[in-house]
């Protein structure tokens, strides 16, 4: 039986829908924030699938059965989430790229397992999302734990040791978590936080924390958490003199990071999977983003990865049964991808991803971005 947790009312009230290509046999959805202070990591999404969609379809399709995309607004919010879900239950869509949020994606691949639909997060990174025994849910980015691990061996024995560390995160599943998983592998080595804070969405005014950054005396700020925030803080932080580090991961993958931070985010140490956009397997697909004044910074490409993992896993079961689709992506089975080749393990995590540091810069054309360390 199909679960639907929401009232009608509320359904309506939390949905933003877009249908693409009505006509086509297999609908997939792609599901983020397309609206709110988040909606350019949905655009990232949903310019992902979009392309995938286009390739696809031009090359015949899935089965020889074409694809139909729609859109799901989740704003960030996990009730707008499940609200998405069960609308796409609804409309019979079958994949579902998405959602970006940890904390929205884990209420919502419930609904999915429930009603047989797979689920492919590009950027959900908390460990929990693939660890709760569901069959349905996979990712294309890594784990926190992973990614925390960087972090805390920056400061255990890389660049970092030796300097005082604050870790500041949003409270949110991803943020928190990744802050967390950092200063657990911090503490295990012996090594201390100076300060240890953690601040709400949404908030502007960041003057009480960068008093307690400047009188902890920390030289390195860890944050967890997304651009928005991080970008105020670090703007704010550097309105009062502090030449503090900050550092963060892939919450801050967005070239707004350096709009809201301003010139003070130069500098600023990120972590992420090795830079997609330079993946020789990517680069036709790279052209022809650029040919629309698209670019596939961020969670585009992964996005994209995911609708060609379900094409080629869908063919590979030679069904469009989500247990049999389901059946060959836990197989190990290797899928070639414009983020390389991927495989998955049992529980939906991929057997093979990296976190390398990026560096914030002024690029070339004068514009702040994020470039891989070499």
């Amino acid at each position: 039986m199909k679960k639907l947790l929401l009232t009608s009312v509320a359904l309506a009230a939390s949905m933003a829908f877009a249908g693409i290509a009505g006509a086509a046999d297999i609908k997939i959805g792609v599901a983020g924030p397309i609206t709110g202070p988040n909606a350019a990591f949905g655009a990232q999404l949903k310019n992902g699938v979009d392309q995938a969609v286009e390739d696809i379809n031009a090359a015949g399709g899935i089965l020889g059965n074409k694809l139909a995309m729609s859109v799901g607004d989740d704003v960030s919010d996990p009730k707008q989430g499940v609200s998405v879900a069960n609308k796409f239950v609804g409309d019979g869509v079958k994949f579902v790229i998405g959602h970006f949020n940890s904390g929205v994606t884990m209420p919502a691949s419930e609904v999915y397992a429930e009603n047989g639909i797979i689920e492919i997060t590009p950027s959900a990174t908390n460990p929990k999302v693939t660890e709760r025994g569901l069959p349905n849910i996979f990712r294309t980015c890594g784990r926190d734990d992973q990614q925390g691990k960087v972090w805390a061996d920056y400061v255990i024995s890389g660049p970092g040791k030796g300097k005082k560390v604050a870790v500041v995160h949003d409270k949110t599943t991803y943020g928190q978590g990744l802050a967390d998983a950092a200063k657990g592998y911090m503490t295990a080595a012996g090594l201390k936080e100076v300060l240890y804070e953690g601040v709400n969405t949404g908030d502007k005014d960041y003057s009480a924390l960068v008093s307690k950054i400047k009188a902890s005396g920390a030289e390195i700020l860890m944050w967890g958490g997304l651009h928005t925030e991080g970008g105020l803080i670090i703007r704010q932080l550097r309105d009062q003199g502090s030449t503090i580090q900050m550092m963060s991961g892939d919450g801050i993958t967005d070239n707004e990071f350096g709009t809201i931070g301003g010139p003070g985010v130069v500098g600023t140490l990120m972590t992420f999977g090795p830079e997609p956009r330079d993946n020789p397997a990517a680069q036709a697909v790279v052209a022809k983003y650029k040919a629309k004044s698209i670019d596939p910074a961020g969670y585009t490409l992964y996005s994209y990865a995911g609708v060609e993992i379900l094409k080629q896993a869908a063919e590979e079961a030679k069904s469009l049964d989500a247990k049999k689709v389901e059946d060959v992506m836990h197989s190990g089975k290797v899928f070639h991808t414009v983020l390389g080749d991927i495989s998955y393990d049992k529980k939906g995590d991929r057997t093979n991803i990296d976190y390398v540091w990026y560096t914030w810069k002024k690029g070339d054309d004068g514009k702040i971005t994020f470039f891989q360390n070499k």
